[in-house]
């Protein structure tokens, strides 16, 4: 394995959080050098990868270099590091103090986002700081062309026609960059409209800054030339808050050296797998450096060289584990979210959760929960001797997976002693009462559990927590989970591998011989990567494919040239093209590697693959053109070891616990093992600093190259658990796996629907109901239909009663039979074991038309149920396996009227009902051959009681929660059986009011919802089915538990609910509804949420906006301010309580549809003032470019949103309409209108009540 230049080193480094891990190459000897060091230790280095080059310099030349002078450099060949100072600056908000430029009318884009909040039962909405301090709006604007300009047009980029609104006017511009050079901000990020294909504007920008003195300025239009403004101008953020930390860095690790490194090839990891030079290593590149080198490390060393089969990355750090996938190929994405920032550019597709060695332990409700909390490295877990709280790593110690003798001694108040044994054992030993003391009061004949049995209990929650992103990674694009090896590497990993594969139903485990510094041996296996891209956008056809061949190969000459730069020859380059394609009218767009085949046929397939359906008759529409150029290095070289005969001796034995008790376990160092050498399970393997743990029943091999392969043997078919009652271990795996299930319905329901309004809005919701209809898990999509479809479910039950078949699915969309309103459709399919009914599984999608006098369904006039659309109480969706395309058609396209003479229009898209219909039975298809899984595993029995037990957990969690309520708040009345009253009233912007009588029982955790004294049923469409009321205490519930608890029936266990029939929150079957689901059920939250005086009214609106005309419609709703609550404030522009739905990008939205978006900003002032401030709503301004039906539908026009304690309410929100000849019209809250083209329409949303009186 010689090395280019004889005698001369070669350095890969991976830069972590805690560790810098070093692995150098030294001629001469067969065996590369690994060092692990501190990467802060400022008492003894300033730098930890120059302290490692440093030291091992020191060891191969035998000569001193004093940490004051420079590294010589003359015996370094090469240096390949990965970091993560991006990511830490990012994840601890330290970069570099940066403004934001942008095109006015657009100041506080970024901010909204796609107004989504990150967790929607979280009141306090807490999301991520911007990144910039500043704002400066540049007095811009391109337009795409329309179709009636002719003049003044210019070809953009991706070839669309644009016209030059206003150019950059430098002279405003000027001072306003001076004042952000007086306050010492230097950087900027800079994203104007539609600058993808024209970025002129940008350009401009760029010269003026630097020509006054800015050190950094990040271009969008450079960075990410794609459509969509605001993850281009999020990614633009990044670069600017990141890379000027990143070349500080790295100019002071250069300069450690001599000569500055000026003769050494430097390479440093980007995100996507590929090195780059320090001068082309940028911010929004980095993030991912660490785990990149990683997934380079396995992929290269064992796919095709270890096993056939892909591969499962699973890398266990100390605070969260990355998962990833290779098959052959590096999977990439082209958009992630990291510590609240969007970046948009290629990277590896990994996938982190928070689980790893310091995720807390803890027991809550009468269940093990493991994180999502860390204990961090200060002051980490109990055995880190600093006070700190129990972790997983406690756990894996007192089982033994952990063995201190091999765990560097650096604890304690001198740095010198081993892990804490005994007060690990202690604190386990308080938990174990606890615990004991809590399993008796459910069951007073149960068993004691033992320390151990604890601890082993909480490995094994933590183990099904990483299994989740598991099988979401390989599932959700179709492929087979049990299909792979895992290929496991990090301090942590090795000790989980087994258990994790057994229960994934893998059979094979690979651990590499540097699994503990893999990410830096990576850094060797890793070629150097050059990218180009530019937008295109075209239909495809034979004029555009030679287009954007010749795009294609201009692209492909840059990457090339640069890369010759860095000194590559030119037979050492390799190339990849790419075109990003979609379907005309979806936004899901693939990046199409080019094959020599045709690329629209790849696009098909690749389609089909992911999506499990292709579009017949529909375009194919290009979006962009990317190259890759591929700087081949193969540096090292897999060695091969010697066989070995005899059986190889133990180093030791140690006492290690298995789920049936202690083991006498032989432990084995690697470094004395060799290949052939197999060992049976149980035994322990020292992997330098990493321990694998071969499990009972398992065997591990030493492979040709010295990595370990365990095989593991089939798990026994049934587990089997005490049904009487809930095991406290198996609770929170239940939890896990039926939430799992629900969460993979939804996302086969996202990837093979067709729609907008499911597969990008994300309007559905899945979940899983035991035999009697009560709701078992419901992944949290949109909180309006949390809980709402067991109302649904159990209505079917009672209708169709025992003419319910194997085969037959059901669907169902009627507010009386349990529905929200009719653009909700909810499909569900009972399921049957051996003739007997056993579970149902059900879907519920936003279908974005279903009839009704106007476009979209979602009509602001409606009187009846009839003039919505096609309302369907019950039909057999499919009867016994058979489609009933027929009968389904005939309900979509007819609805029926009992008034003869009104002819209500039906769907206006039957075909996109069909295919999301479709999609909502696989979606159901996958849920059950998931639970069927689980019965195969656990047997039916086990399965059904814990169906019930994780109810049970949840109303616990519910009850506790309502106890101590009264000693939280003020209230009307106090009882003499110690329970207290609350009322609560608000109104609707008609007067109608919605009261409640809330009555809590502090004794028993139990609640009364008394709706009585809400107005009847009113004439308009804003009645609101039971189901929806249901649903918005639910959501209240489960916001006020604030623990990550199942959401399922148990919730309402300790809650009885008194809706007045008649009123309109339970109005007959002919009343109109559509606004009942989005407006109606804003203020029952508000009203609900008052009562537990838990924080200030919301917007209380969702602001549906439809427009279109016979050939296209669109739907959105609208952000608006949250309310204030005890301890913070509101936050501004984001969806609110019962809706979570996106936003489309202001690019997109004027690439698709007739408008141009003028402003869409805060709003403010208009948030409630108070010792805590209400969040503004915002302000979003539409001129429509050709004639066509607006339609409004809002509220909180008349009665403003509340505040709390003394707290102002916020402000009401308002509609107008400006007219051709500047006239500004009030619309009201609710309104229908045909505009006319160059006509405005204004929708100022309201802002969030404040809190306490200042």
């Amino acid at each position: 394995m010689g090395s280019a230049h004889e005698g001369k080193l070669r350095f890969c480094i991976d830069r972590g959080g805690t560790f810098t891990d070093v692995y150098a190459e030294i001629p001469g000897q067969p065996e590369g050098k690994v060092m692990k060091l501190l990467s802060v230790d400022p008492s003894n280095y300033e730098d930890a990868p120059v302290e490692g080059i440093r030291r091992i310099l020191e060891e191969y030349t035998g000569n001193k270099i004093p940490r004051t002078s420079k590294v010589p450099t003359e015996n370094i060949e090469w240096i390949r590091m990965g970091t993560t100072v991006a990511t830490n600056a990012l994840l601890e908000r330290k970069g570099e103090r940066i403004a934001l430029c942008v095109t006015r009318g657009f100041k506080d884009l970024l901010q909204i986002g796609n107004q989504a909040r990150p967790n929607i039962f979280d009141l306090t909405v807490l999301k991520a700081s911007n990144l910039y301090e500043e704002v400066i709006e540049v007095d811009e604007r391109i337009e795409l062309a329309s179709e009636s300009d002719e003049s003044n047009l210019v070809t953009g980029i991706s070839g669309e026609k644009v016209r030059i609104v206003k150019t950059v006017d430098e002279a405003s511009l000027r001072p306003l960059l001076n004042g952000l050079l007086d306050k010492g901000i230097k950087c900027l990020a800079v994203v104007l409209m539609h600058s993808y294909t024209y970025p002129n504007h940008e350009l401009a920008l760029q010269n003026l800054a630097v020509s006054m003195g800015f050190k950094h300025v990040s271009l969008s239009s450079s960075l990410t030339p794609m459509v969509r403004a605001v993850p281009r101008g999020l990614t633009a953020s990044v670069d600017a808050y990141l890379t000027p930390v990143i070349k500080e860095y790295l100019s002071g690790f250069i300069s450690k050296f001599d000569d500055n490194l000026g003769k050494i090839n430097v390479l440093f990891m980007q995100s996507d797998g590929g090195l780059a030079p320090e001068s082309r290593f940028s911010g929004h590149k980095a993030v991912l450096s660490g785990p990149a080198g990683g997934v380079v490390g396995y992929s290269q060393t064992l796919f095709g060289v270890e096993t056939e089969k892909p591969l499962i990355g699973f890398d266990m750090g100390g605070t969260s584990t990355d998962v990833s996938r290779y098959a052959g190929s590096y999977e990439q994405v082209l958009e992630t979210q990291i510590a609240g920032a969007i970046i948009q550019a290629p990277q590896l597709d990994i996938s982190t959760v928070a689980a790893g060695g310091g995720s807390k332990l803890k027991f809550q409700f009468g269940a093990f929960r493991v994180g999502p909390e860390s204990v961090g490295a200060h002051p980490g877990p109990v055995c880190y001797r600093k006070g700190g709280e129990l972790a997983v790593t406690d756990a894996n110690l007192v089982l033994g997976y952990v063995i201190p003798d091999y765990f560097p001694s650096i604890f304690g108040p001198n740095e010198d002693q081993p892990l804490d044994i005994e007060e690990t054992r202690k604190e386990f030993e308080k938990l174990a009462k606890q615990i004991n003391s809590y399993r008796k009061t459910i069951d007073p004949s149960s068993k004691e559990m033992s320390v151990e049995e604890i601890a082993q209990g909480f490995v094994n929650v933590a183990n099904e927590t990483m299994c989740r992103p598991i099988r979401q990674l390989t599932e959700m694009k179709g492929h087979e989970t049990k299909n792979h090896a895992l290929a496991c590497f990090g301090g942590a990993g090795p000790q989980h591998a087994c258990a994790i594969a057994r229960s994934l139903g893998m059979n094979e485990v690979l651990v590499h011989r540097f699994c503990g510094i893999l990410s830096a041996y990576g850094m060797g296996l890793a070629d150097v990567i050059e990218e180009a891209q530019e937008p295109y956008s075209a239909t495809y056809g034979p004029e555009s494919v030679l287009e954007a061949s010749r795009r294609e190969t201009l692209l492909l000459k840059q990457v090339k040239q640069k890369l010759i730069n860095q000194g590559f020859e030119e037979s050492s380059v390799t190339t990849e093209s790419y075109l990003n394609l979609r379907y005309e009218g979806t936004d899901t767009a693939i990046m199409v590697k080019g094959s020599g085949n045709d690329y629209a046929s790849d696009f098909v397939k690749l389609f089909q693959q992911e999506y499990g359906f292709k579009l017949e008759n529909r375009n194919i529409l290009i979006c962009d053109v990317r190259v890759r150029g591929i700087g081949v290095t193969n540096i090292l070289k897999p060695r091969v070891t010697e066989s070995s005969s005899g059986t190889p001796k133990a180093s030791g034995e140690y006492k290690v616990y298995f789920e049936n008790g202690w083991h006498n376990t032989p432990l084995f160092k690697l470094e004395n093992l060799g290949y052939g050498h197999v060992i049976p399970g149980p035994s322990v393997i020292m992997n330098g600093n990493s321990t694998v743990i071969v499990e009972p029943n398992c065997k591990a091999i030493i492979t040709k190259y010295g990595n370990i392969k365990i095989e593991i043997e089939s798990s026994v078919t049934t587990v089997k658990v005490s049904e009487k009652v809930a095991d406290v271990v198996q609770l929170s795996i239940f939890n896990h796996r039926f939430m799992g299930i629900a969460e993979q319905m939804g996302r086969t329901l996202q990837r093979t629907s067709i729609s907008t309004n499911i597969k990008e809005r994300l309007d559905f919701s899945c979940a899983l109901f035991d035999p009697d209809g009560g709701l078992v898990a419901n992944a949290p999509h949109v909180p309006v239909h949390l809980g709402a479809m067991s109302s649904t479910v159990q209505w079917q039950l009672e209708y169709w009663g025992k003419n319910l078949s194997e085969g037959d699915v059901l669907v169902t969309n009627h507010p009386c039979s349990g529905g929200s309103h009719l653009p909700d459709i909810t499909v569900i399919t009972p399921v049957f074991d051996n003739g007997k009914l056993v579970f149902f599984v059900a879907s519920r999608g936003h279908h974005a038309e279903i009839g009704g006098i106007t476009p979209g369904s979602m009509p602001p006039f409606s009187k009846s149920i009839y003039e919505e659309g096609a309302a369907i109480k019950a039909f057999k969706l499919v009867e016994k396996g058979i489609f009933q395309e027929e009968g389904i058609t005939k309900l979509l396209k007819y609805p029926s009227s009992d008034e003869s003479l009104i002819k209500i229009p039906g769907t206006r898209r039957l075909q996109d009902n069909l295919s999301d219909l479709r999609a909502q039975i696989a979606a159901n298809q996958r849920g059950i051959v998931l639970i069927k899984e689980l019965i195969e595993h656990y047997g039916l029995e086990t399965v059904q009681s814990y169906m019930v037990y994780v109810q049970k957990n949840a109303e616990e969690a519910v009850r506790e929660m309502l106890k101590s309520i009264p000693e939280k708040v003020s209230f009307q009345s106090a009882h003499s059986d110690g329970s207290i009253t609350i009322e609560e009233e608000d109104y609707m912007d008609d007067g109608s009011s919605i009261h409640l009588k809330l009555t809590i029982d502090s004794k028993k955790g139990e609640a009364f919802f008394d709706f009585s004294g809400t107005t009847s049923e009113v004439y308009g469409n804003w009645n609101s089915p039971e189901a929806v009321t249901k649903a918005a205490v639910i959501y209240c519930l489960r916001c006020l538990v604030d623990v990550d608890i199942p959401l399922n029936q148990g919730c309402l266990a300790p809650v009885k609910i008194f809706i007045p029939p008649g009123s309109f929150l339970s109005p007959s079957d002919k009343a109109a509804v559509v606004g009942g689901n989005v407006l109606t059920s804003q203020r029952i939250t508000d009203v609900v949420l008052m009562a537990f005086q838990a924080c200030a009214c919301s917007q209380g609106c969702m602001n549906n906006l439809t427009f279109g005309d016979d050939t296209f419609g669109y739907y959105e709703t609208i952000a608006g301010g949250s309310g204030a609550g005890p301890t913070w404030d509101g936050t501004s522009g984001v969806q609110c309580h019962m809706t979570n739905t996106r936003m489309t990008d202001p690019e997109i939205f004027e690439q698709r549809y007739p408008v141009i978006l003028h402003k869409f900003g805060l709003r403010e002032g208009s948030g409630g003032g108070g010792v805590h401030k209400g969040g503004d709503g915002v302000v979003r301004e539409i001129e429509f470019r050709r004639p066509v039906v607006v339609s409004i539908l809002s509220e909180r026009r008349v009665h403003a949103p509340r505040g709390l304690n003394g707290g102002k309410d916020g402000a009401r929100g308002v509609n107008y309409l400006v007219t051709k000849d500047k006239r500004r019209v009030y619309l009201g809250g609710k309104n229908t209108m045909e505009v006319e083209a160059g006509e405005i329409l204004e929708i100022l949303t309201p802002g969030g009540g404040g809190w306490g009186s200042i």
